[in-house]
């Protein structure tokens, strides 16, 4: 206190005009006892006296470092949350270079080259591509493959590498020139129909052996990058795998940290102290047409962003052309105009000769303008054009290596480049560089010179540029190599480790097949019970993962909290409030629920972690997501598209599902529509189970196509209903458990009927199966008409087949679709009934031979009883037996008097 109060009052001679402080607002320091009001004042003064006499920059300094002081100390003061617009790691304290720079250089040149080849190339036949963002942030990628990521020929997992979606070409160029890609294999990007081209982006389905993760939707990679971060430490706090020298890295654009996703999970990340993952993010300051801030600075925004949710910041903006610049500012009035100038203005900057930046950058102020005098037209350039520190592999490297030495919280680099960088001044810092998909021959020639590789120009006189490669056995391609094996093989890569789960105990299914006799149990709770009983089995029950979005009780999974744990990587540091209970809320440091809040999004990044966990660890995993069906894929079906790219396996469980079964919440709760959204997805496997037996059935059968011998990359969506009914044993017959599966099997014919009685077949899934029934009684009892009742497991599935026999009569096979054969002489028309809108059940229509007609729920929801909203959407029992009324009415086997007597009588 001492030196600073001297330091202020020894300049006091000297005179700096400064605004006067704004009169104190309330704060909640007022709060306090002040033990020392004299000792307070004494600081207040001496910072007055600073400011005065040395200027408003030096209190500045004085208080941020007395804030690094206390920081360090330990004094738990909230951190700052912004920075000076300046390196985090100076250069002084950047650590030595392990590499050869030189031939790291020549490497990534070779890399640039084939990455803009391969986008040009495929461009003379329209397939584009994106070539300015590997050009920006090819250093930030290199460096990483070099020095910092580990592959899987270690301990199998390696690190988890999120590679932002439009550089792809640049890892293609590196897996060409690491002989892992062939010629061929880049004349092919793009040209995927074949079934050896490289796809546009990370597709794991379409490059397995190559990609891990797919990210080119953006906001996906950052949250789902966290939560995997998340789940390699609940592997670890399980038991279950070692995950400690695993790091997951995800590359980023600064435009893409706009997508609410990218962002929506920092704060868990810094509450749990994820220092296993780094998020790099590549600061071109552009997004896809043009400035992300161009007002603003979006560095400084997401620096504080990200201080505030607990991350450690590492800054790394300006390369080595600006140290004698920084040096020189003993005003600060550099650091002033950094802090001013916006975005936009900067990048202009970038494409401006130095005569522009002289004048309106150092002209903003006397004193910057002294500073500007002294450096060449060369050296203006040079620092406003290219130098940034994302384009130095020593600042890179110090970067990187800052992360991976903090402990106790994640790291975020966040990277200064320009995009376009070496592709020649009609490419950097433009705003239409992210669709320009080649470059000019003209272009190629300077890049060339640039990058100083020996290509001659008889080599680009030909139209088509050639590809550029030192030769299998350069020193470039034996360092490459010996650095990828020190490092544990070849990045990114995807390795599938065949690991079959035995086949659980056949009880817990026998009990659902039995029925639950005279107890009315909804199918939600049955499920439930199944997944209890499955994950006390002592072969898999560990593997199983609980996945809840808050309101584990409202699905009955609270009976799961003190035997399984809600997972915690602190444990549980309070007494619980319902700690004299029985079902008590139990937190664990080896927890295996994973009770995620108020977040789908954050639900489905950790579904896909553990789904995938087959590959990305070698340890399958059996997770099952349970949430309210209307939250699920109208929400997350873009996480759910990256979850089948990615290959995963595992349970969704769409709860309370339906349209009119949650009516008390209103049209936003209710449901008619994630089955026809599932069927689009093509490794959904989506069914509608009317009954507990169906599904033990359909669960067992999931558990052998996702981990048996031969197990498939597909994932089960299963919806449940909160109503709850008698559950019925399961009927009798060699045929119902291949209907159960195949989507359709009669559950109840009609009563034995006078001959020549009018028949019809009733379709129904999920919880329409019991107003089906209703109606089938009605109809024979009321109208003389005989109804068989047909359980229809899954509409999609039953299509799926059919669509599959018809590409096969196309080649010559003949095969009739499971639907026509189920039905094939069924006799009367077919109606169709179930708690969605009726374009689900449609799905089948054209395979029916039969008269086909259906009910469902189209339109919005609404609050009211269940029985009150069926009768809106015209989906009850008598209005089942109305139109099936109508329909034999049209085939005159009814009186058409019969459907207005009918209307009349149940008040229809």
């Amino acid at each position: 206190m001492t030196d600073l109060v001297n330091g202020g009052m020894a300049a006091a001679t000297q005179s700096h005009p400064i605004q006067q402080p704004a009169p104190t607002q309330p704060s909640e320091l007022d709060q306090l006892p002040d033990r020392d009001p004299e000792e307070t004042a004494e600081w207040g003064a001496s910072l007055a006296a600073v400011t005065r006499a040395a200027g408003p920059h030096r209190a500045s300094y004085l208080m941020r470092r007395t804030l690094e002081h206390a920081e360090r100390a330990g004094l738990g003061l909230p951190p700052l949350l912004e920075t000076d617009y300046v390196n985090t790691i100076p250069t002084a304290a950047e650590p030595a270079f392990p590499g050869d720079e030189a031939m790291e250089r020549r490497i990534t040149a070779w890399n640039r080259w084939n990455a803009a080849a391969m986008v040009t190339r495929g461009s003379r036949d329209g397939l584009g591509g994106h070539i300015a963002t590997f050009a920006s942030a090819a250093w930030l990628y290199e460096t990483g493959f070099q020095h910092f990521f580990r592959g899987k020929e270690a301990d199998g997992s390696g690190d988890q590498l999120y590679i932002q979606g439009h550089a792809s070409p640049g890892i293609y160029a590196r897996a060409f020139l690491d002989g892992r890609l062939t010629e061929a294999h880049l004349d092919n990007f793009r040209r995927e129909a074949g079934g050896s081209g490289l796809p546009s982006y990370p597709h794991p389905r379409r490059l397995p052996w190559l990609w891990e993760f797919p990210t080119v939707s953006m906001g996906l990679g950052p949250i789902s990058a966290i939560y995997q971060a998340r789940f390699n430490r609940y592997l670890a706090n399980r038991g279950i795998k070692d995950t400690s020298n695993s790091h997951v890295w995800a590359f980023l654009g600064d435009g893409e940290m706009d997508e609410p996703e990218s962002t929506a999970a920092l704060a868990l990340a810094g509450r749990e102290r994820l220092d296993n993952l780094t998020f790099v993010i590549n600061c071109n300051l552009q997004r896809l047409d043009g400035p992300v801030r161009a007002n603003f600075k979006i560095v400084q925004e997401l620096e504080a962003q990200f201080r505030a949710a607990g991350w450690h910041v590492v800054k790394a903006l300006w390369g080595s052309a600006w140290d004698e610049l920084l040096a020189a500012d003993a005003s600060g009035a550099l650091l002033r105009r950094l802090r001013e100038v916006p975005d936009a203005q900067f990048q202009t900057y970038a494409t401006r000769d130095a005569a522009y930046i002289r004048e309106h950058f150092f002209g903003a102020d006397p004193e910057l303008a002294r500073l500007g005098q002294g450096l060449t037209d060369a050296k203006l350039t040079e620092c406003f054009h290219t130098s940034r520190a994302g384009h130095e592999p020593r600042k890179v490297y110090a970067a990187y290596r800052a992360a991976m030495e903090h402990k106790g919280a994640p790291t975020v680099v966040l990277a200064q480049t320009v995009k376009g960088y070496t592709l020649g001044p009609g490419f950097e810092s433009r705003n239409a560089n992210h669709q320009m998909k080649k470059l000019t021959g003209k272009e190629f020639r300077a890049m060339r010179d640039l990058l100083e590789l020996p290509i001659p120009d008889s080599a680009l006189d030909d139209q088509l540029v050639p590809y550029a490669h030192p030769g299998a056995d350069s020193p470039e391609v034996r360092y490459l190599q010996e650095r990828r094996a020190a490092l544990g093989g070849p990045a990114p890569a995807r390795k599938v480790h065949p690991v079959a789960l035995p086949e659980p105990s056949a009880k817990p299914f026998e009990t659902l097949a039995k029925g639950s006799g005279t107890q009315e149990i909804a199918t939600t709770m049955a499920f439930v019970r199944l997944v209890k009983d499955l994950m006390r089995d002592k072969e898999t029950g560990r593997r199983w993962v609980p996945i809840v979005p808050d309101e584990a009780r409202t699905f009955g999974m609270e009976s799961l909290f003190p035997t399984a744990g809600i997972y915690s990587p602190l444990g549980q540091t309070y007494d619980p409030v319902d700690r004299d209970q029985l079902l008590y809320y139990k937190e664990a440091a080896n927890g295996q629920i994973l009770n995620e809040g108020i977040t789908e999004a954050g639900s489905m990044a950790d579904f896909t972690a553990a789904a995938t966990s087959y590959a990305t660890h070698g340890e399958p995993m059996i997770p099952f997501y349970i949430f309210y069906s209307m939250f699920g894929w109208q929400r997350t079906a873009d996480q759910m598209w990256a979850l089948a790219d990615q290959l995963g396996r595992g349970f969704l469980i769409g709860a309370t599902a339906g349209r009119t079964t949650m009516t008390g919440e209103g049209l936003q709760h209710a449901d008619g529509h994630s089955h026809l959204i599932a069927s689009t997805n093509p490794a959904a496997v989506a069914y509608d189970p009317a009954f507990a037996y169906e599904v033990g059935v359909i669960v067992r059968d999931g558990l052998r196509r996702m981990y048996g011998p031969d197990a498939e990359d597909v994932f089960y969506y299963l919806t449940v209903y909160n109503e709850t009914k008698v559950q019925p044993p399961m009927p009798a017959g060699e045929g119902v458990e291949e209907g159960i599966l195949k989507g359709l099997y009669r559950y109840k014919s009609a009563e034995p009927a006078d001959e020549g009685a009018p028949r019809i077949q009733l379709l129904a899934s999920g919880t329409a199966i019991h107003w089906a029934l209703e109606a089938q009684k009605l109809l024979a009892d009321d109208w003389g008409v005989a109804a068989d009742v047909w359980s229809a497991t899954s509409w999609s599935e039953l299509r799926r087949d059919a669509l599959s026999c018809d590409a096969a009569q196309l080649n010559g096979e003949d095969r009739v679709p499971y639907v026509t054969r189920a039905l094939a002489g069924a006799p009367g028309p077919v109606l169709a009934v179930s708690d969605w809108m009726r374009a689900v059940p449609d799905q089948i229509s054209q395979w029916v031979e039969q008269d086909w007609y259906s009910l469902g729920t189209d339109g919005f929801g609404l609050s009211d009883t269940r029985e009150a909203a069926r009768r809106h959407f015209g989906v009850d029992a008598p209005a089942i037996v109305v139109a099936a009324l109508d329909r034999l009415a049209r085939r005159g086997e009814v009186k058409p008097t019969a459907v207005r007597e009918a209307a009349e009588r149940y008040g229809i």
